[in-house]
């Protein structure tokens, strides 16, 4: 499977006081591009079905990225399995490709009903898997 890719503009509320992007807008990157790749690839069903929630984030942070920069976000699922997936991102400048940051996420799927874990089916998992 082809990673998944969604551009953003570095913005001035991005910036902290050390003037480069701040640790928690790559954070909220990493979930926009999750968020976006399953609105884009998952059926209809499965989203009214399917919730999906963060059990572990970690982030390596390579390069700063400032203000103006467009940054591609990269992301693709690696191991998945009925209860949890492996999604991987990297963030990097457009520009001239310099890897800002990557990051590593588990993510549990919950019963959007309920918010109770489930299980993912087969074709879920071979639809978004590598």
């Amino acid at each position: 499977m082809k990673p998944f890719e969604m551009k953003v503009r570095v913005a001035a509320e991005d910036i902290d006081e050390q003037n480069h992007v701040n640790n928690a807008v790559y954070l909220r990157w990493v979930q926009d591009a999750a968020v976006a790749h399953w609105r884009a690839m998952a059926s209809a069903a499965a989203q009214r079905e399917i919730g999906w929630v963060v059990v572990r984030h970690e982030i390596d942070y390579k390069a700063p990225g400032s203000l103006g920069d467009e940054v591609v976000l990269r992301t693709w699922v690696g191991e998945a399995t009925r209860l949890r997936f492996e999604r991987l991102t990297e963030i990097l400048r457009k520009s001239d490709q310099r890897l800002l940051a990557t990051s590593r996420t588990l993510w549990v799927p919950i019963n959007a009903t309920t918010g109770k874990p489930m299980r993912v089916s087969a074709e879920v998992r071979e639809q978004f898997s590598v």
